[in-house]
Protein backbone atom coordinates (compact mmCIF):
# COMPACT_ATOMS: atom_id res chain seq x y z
CA UNK A 1 0.00 0.00 0.00
CA UNK A 2 1.42 3.35 -1.00
CA UNK A 3 2.33 5.66 1.82
CA UNK A 4 1.17 9.25 1.51
CA UNK A 5 2.81 12.64 1.85
CA UNK A 6 1.09 15.51 3.63
CA UNK A 7 -1.40 17.52 1.68
CA UNK A 8 -1.19 21.25 1.18
CA UNK A 9 -4.06 22.89 3.03
CA UNK A 10 -6.33 25.42 1.39
CA UNK A 11 -5.98 27.83 4.29
CA UNK A 12 -6.38 26.81 7.92
CA UNK A 13 -9.94 25.56 7.57
CA UNK A 14 -8.74 22.86 5.19
CA UNK A 15 -6.10 21.55 7.56
CA UNK A 16 -6.80 18.26 9.32
CA UNK A 17 -5.76 16.29 12.43
CA UNK A 18 -2.74 13.93 12.59
CA UNK A 19 -0.92 11.20 10.60
CA UNK A 20 2.45 9.84 8.95
CA UNK A 21 4.12 9.99 5.56
CA UNK A 22 7.37 8.19 4.77
CA UNK A 23 10.19 9.57 6.90
CA UNK A 24 13.01 11.15 4.95
CA UNK A 25 16.57 9.88 5.46
CA UNK A 26 18.14 11.23 8.61
CA UNK A 27 14.76 12.11 10.11
CA UNK A 28 14.52 15.44 8.26
CA UNK A 29 11.37 16.69 6.57
CA UNK A 30 11.00 15.47 2.99
CA UNK A 31 12.23 18.07 0.51
CA UNK A 32 10.18 16.71 -2.39
CA UNK A 33 7.20 18.76 -3.64
CA UNK A 34 3.95 18.01 -1.86
CA UNK A 35 1.34 15.86 -3.54
CA UNK A 36 -1.59 17.46 -5.33
CA UNK A 37 -3.71 19.28 -2.74
CA UNK A 38 -6.88 17.56 -1.56
CA UNK A 39 -9.92 19.64 -2.47
CA UNK A 40 -11.85 21.48 0.21
CA UNK A 41 -14.95 19.29 -0.18
CA UNK A 42 -12.96 16.10 0.35
CA UNK A 43 -11.25 17.48 3.44
CA UNK A 44 -14.50 18.73 4.92
CA UNK A 45 -16.06 15.33 4.26
CA UNK A 46 -13.24 13.67 6.18
CA UNK A 47 -13.67 16.10 9.04
CA UNK A 48 -17.40 15.40 9.06
CA UNK A 49 -16.78 11.66 9.29
CA UNK A 50 -14.36 12.24 12.14
CA UNK A 51 -16.88 14.37 13.99
CA UNK A 52 -19.40 11.52 13.81
CA UNK A 53 -16.82 9.22 15.37
CA UNK A 54 -16.11 11.56 18.25
CA UNK A 55 -19.82 11.94 18.91
CA UNK A 56 -20.82 8.29 18.77
CA UNK A 57 -17.71 6.38 19.75
CA UNK A 58 -16.02 3.16 18.72
CA UNK A 59 -18.83 1.55 16.69
CA UNK A 60 -19.10 4.51 14.33
CA UNK A 61 -15.30 4.76 14.20
CA UNK A 62 -15.10 1.09 13.15
CA UNK A 63 -17.58 1.83 10.35
CA UNK A 64 -15.62 4.89 9.24
CA UNK A 65 -12.42 2.86 9.21
CA UNK A 66 -14.08 0.15 7.08
CA UNK A 67 -15.45 2.80 4.73
CA UNK A 68 -12.04 4.42 4.29
CA UNK A 69 -10.43 1.01 3.75
CA UNK A 70 -12.96 0.22 1.00
CA UNK A 71 -12.41 3.60 -0.67
CA UNK A 72 -8.64 3.10 -0.38
CA UNK A 73 -8.98 -0.31 -2.07
CA UNK A 74 -11.03 1.35 -4.78
CA UNK A 75 -8.08 3.40 -6.01
CA UNK A 76 -8.27 6.69 -4.10
CA UNK A 77 -5.20 6.05 -1.95
CA UNK A 78 -3.70 9.36 -3.04
CA UNK A 79 -6.71 11.21 -1.62
CA UNK A 80 -7.82 9.54 1.60
CA UNK A 81 -5.71 8.41 4.57
CA UNK A 82 -5.89 4.92 6.03
CA UNK A 83 -4.41 1.45 5.93
CA UNK A 84 -2.58 1.06 9.26
CA UNK A 85 0.04 3.72 8.59
CA UNK A 86 0.48 7.34 9.59
CA UNK A 87 -0.57 10.20 7.34
CA UNK A 88 0.89 13.52 8.45
CA UNK A 89 -1.23 16.64 8.53
CA UNK A 90 -0.29 20.15 9.54
CA UNK A 91 -2.36 23.25 10.25
CA UNK A 92 0.27 25.50 8.65
CA UNK A 93 2.07 25.35 5.32
CA UNK A 94 4.57 22.63 6.24
CA UNK A 95 6.75 21.11 8.95
CA UNK A 96 8.07 23.83 11.29
CA UNK A 97 11.74 23.57 12.25
CA UNK A 98 12.62 23.56 15.94
CA UNK A 99 14.62 26.57 17.15
CA UNK A 100 18.34 25.85 17.50
CA UNK A 101 18.02 26.61 21.22
CA UNK A 102 14.84 24.55 21.66
CA UNK A 103 13.47 24.36 25.19
CA UNK A 104 10.22 22.91 26.49
CA UNK A 105 8.82 25.44 28.96
CA UNK A 106 6.59 24.48 31.89
CA UNK A 107 5.00 27.65 33.20
CA UNK A 108 1.81 29.19 34.54
CA UNK A 109 0.49 28.17 37.96
CA UNK A 110 3.73 26.58 39.16
CA UNK A 111 6.26 27.46 41.85
CA UNK A 112 9.34 26.64 39.75
CA UNK A 113 8.95 27.43 36.02
CA UNK A 114 11.10 25.06 33.96
CA UNK A 115 12.93 25.43 30.65
CA UNK A 116 14.03 21.96 29.56
CA UNK A 117 16.23 20.77 26.71
CA UNK A 118 15.55 17.35 25.20
CA UNK A 119 18.53 16.06 27.23
CA UNK A 120 16.92 17.47 30.38
CA UNK A 121 13.71 15.59 29.58
CA UNK A 122 15.65 12.40 28.95
CA UNK A 123 17.26 12.71 32.38
CA UNK A 124 13.85 12.59 34.09
CA UNK A 125 12.03 9.32 34.93
CA UNK A 126 10.81 7.92 31.62
CA UNK A 127 7.47 6.33 30.81
CA UNK A 128 7.52 3.86 27.90
CA UNK A 129 4.22 3.05 26.21
CA UNK A 130 3.22 0.71 23.39
CA UNK A 131 -0.22 1.82 22.28
CA UNK A 132 -2.34 2.36 19.20
CA UNK A 133 -2.58 5.77 17.55
CA UNK A 134 -6.02 6.54 16.15
CA UNK A 135 -6.94 9.49 13.95
CA UNK A 136 -10.39 11.02 14.21
CA UNK A 137 -10.86 10.34 10.47
CA UNK A 138 -10.83 6.61 11.15
CA UNK A 139 -7.36 5.17 10.51
CA UNK A 140 -5.32 3.43 13.20
CA UNK A 141 -1.62 2.60 13.56
CA UNK A 142 -1.31 -0.29 16.03
CA UNK A 143 1.35 -0.84 18.68
CA UNK A 144 3.34 2.37 18.32
CA UNK A 145 6.23 2.51 20.81
CA UNK A 146 6.59 5.81 22.67
CA UNK A 147 8.92 7.08 25.40
CA UNK A 148 8.53 10.33 27.29
CA UNK A 149 7.77 12.02 30.59
CA UNK A 150 4.24 12.08 31.99
CA UNK A 151 2.55 15.48 32.00
CA UNK A 152 1.54 15.06 35.63
CA UNK A 153 5.16 14.30 36.56
CA UNK A 154 6.34 17.46 34.80
CA UNK A 155 3.70 19.43 36.69
CA UNK A 156 4.88 17.99 40.01
CA UNK A 157 8.50 18.66 39.06
CA UNK A 158 7.58 22.32 38.50
CA UNK A 159 5.64 22.53 41.77
CA UNK A 160 2.07 22.77 40.52
CA UNK A 161 -0.20 25.22 42.31
CA UNK A 162 -3.35 23.65 43.84
CA UNK A 163 -5.43 26.21 41.93
CA UNK A 164 -4.41 24.63 38.59
CA UNK A 165 -6.87 22.16 37.06
CA UNK A 166 -5.66 21.92 33.46
CA UNK A 167 -2.79 22.07 30.98
CA UNK A 168 -2.70 24.53 28.10
CA UNK A 169 -0.33 23.25 25.39
CA UNK A 170 1.31 25.25 22.61
CA UNK A 171 3.16 24.29 19.42
CA UNK A 172 6.10 26.21 18.02
CA UNK A 173 4.27 26.25 14.67
CA UNK A 174 2.58 29.35 16.12
CA UNK A 175 -0.97 28.08 15.50
CA UNK A 176 -1.69 24.70 17.10
CA UNK A 177 -2.87 24.68 20.72
CA UNK A 178 -4.48 22.00 22.85
CA UNK A 179 -5.64 21.41 26.40
CA UNK A 180 -6.14 18.59 28.88
CA UNK A 181 -7.44 18.68 32.41
CA UNK A 182 -5.01 17.38 35.00
CA UNK A 183 -7.45 14.55 35.66
CA UNK A 184 -7.49 13.60 31.96
CA UNK A 185 -3.70 13.65 31.86
CA UNK A 186 -3.64 11.36 34.89
CA UNK A 187 -6.31 9.01 33.51
CA UNK A 188 -4.62 8.63 30.13
CA UNK A 189 -0.99 8.67 31.23
CA UNK A 190 -0.33 11.42 28.65
CA UNK A 191 3.37 11.99 27.97
CA UNK A 192 5.64 14.61 26.47
CA UNK A 193 7.28 12.16 24.06
CA UNK A 194 10.84 12.49 22.80
CA UNK A 195 11.00 9.00 21.28
CA UNK A 196 8.56 7.39 18.84
CA UNK A 197 8.84 4.28 16.70
CA UNK A 198 12.08 3.39 18.54
CA UNK A 199 13.84 6.59 17.46
CA UNK A 200 13.87 10.29 18.32
CA UNK A 201 10.61 11.98 17.27
CA UNK A 202 11.24 13.31 13.77
CA UNK A 203 10.41 16.79 12.54
CA UNK A 204 7.52 15.38 10.47
CA UNK A 205 6.03 13.64 13.48
CA UNK A 206 6.22 16.74 15.66
CA UNK A 207 9.74 16.52 17.08
CA UNK A 208 11.85 17.07 18.93
CA UNK A 209 9.03 16.73 21.53
CA UNK A 210 5.34 16.08 20.99
CA UNK A 211 2.41 15.08 23.14
CA UNK A 212 0.93 11.59 23.10
CA UNK A 213 -2.45 11.06 24.77
CA UNK A 214 -3.56 7.40 24.98
CA UNK A 215 -7.32 6.75 24.77
CA UNK A 216 -7.94 10.00 22.85
CA UNK A 217 -8.06 10.78 19.14
CA UNK A 218 -4.84 12.02 17.57
CA UNK A 219 -5.78 15.68 17.37
CA UNK A 220 -5.22 15.92 21.14
CA UNK A 221 -1.61 14.71 20.71
CA UNK A 222 -0.22 18.11 19.75
CA UNK A 223 2.96 18.15 17.64
CA UNK A 224 6.01 20.46 17.92
CA UNK A 225 5.36 20.98 21.62
CA UNK A 226 6.99 24.14 22.97
CA UNK A 227 5.05 25.22 26.06
CA UNK A 228 3.03 23.57 28.82
CA UNK A 229 1.09 26.04 30.90
CA UNK A 230 -0.74 25.10 34.10
CA UNK A 231 -4.04 27.00 34.15
CA UNK A 232 -7.19 27.32 36.24
CA UNK A 233 -9.46 25.76 33.64
CA UNK A 234 -9.19 23.97 30.31
CA UNK A 235 -9.47 26.15 27.20
CA UNK A 236 -10.62 24.94 23.76
CA UNK A 237 -7.65 24.17 21.52
CA UNK A 238 -7.22 24.67 17.78
CA UNK A 239 -9.45 21.77 16.72
CA UNK A 240 -12.07 22.43 19.40
CA UNK A 241 -12.32 25.98 18.05
CA UNK A 242 -12.99 24.38 14.66
CA UNK A 243 -15.85 22.20 15.91
CA UNK A 244 -14.22 19.15 17.50
CA UNK A 245 -15.20 17.95 21.01
CA UNK A 246 -12.99 19.02 23.92
CA UNK A 247 -13.34 15.48 25.29
CA UNK A 248 -11.81 13.34 22.54
CA UNK A 249 -12.23 9.88 24.09
CA UNK A 250 -11.97 7.21 21.38
CA UNK A 251 -14.70 5.13 23.00
CA UNK A 252 -16.95 8.11 23.60
CA UNK A 253 -16.22 8.28 27.32
CA UNK A 254 -13.31 8.11 29.73
CA UNK A 255 -11.99 4.55 30.26
CA UNK A 256 -12.86 4.71 33.97
CA UNK A 257 -16.45 5.45 33.00
CA UNK A 258 -16.73 2.65 30.49
CA UNK A 259 -19.67 0.31 31.08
Amino acid sequence: MTEQRPFASEGRAAGAPEGRAADAPGGEAAQEPWSRPIGRRTVLSLLGLGALGTLFGSHVQAGISNLLDSVHAGGLASVLPGGGQFTIYTVTSGYPAAPADYRLRIEGLVRRPLSLTVADLQSLPATPLTRDFQCVTGWVVPNVHWVGVRLVDLAEHAGVDPAATAFRLESFDGVYTESLTIEQARQTGAIAAYSMLDAPVTREHGGPVRLYVPEMFGYKSIKWLSRIELVRRAEPGYWEQNGYPVNAWIGGRAPAQAA
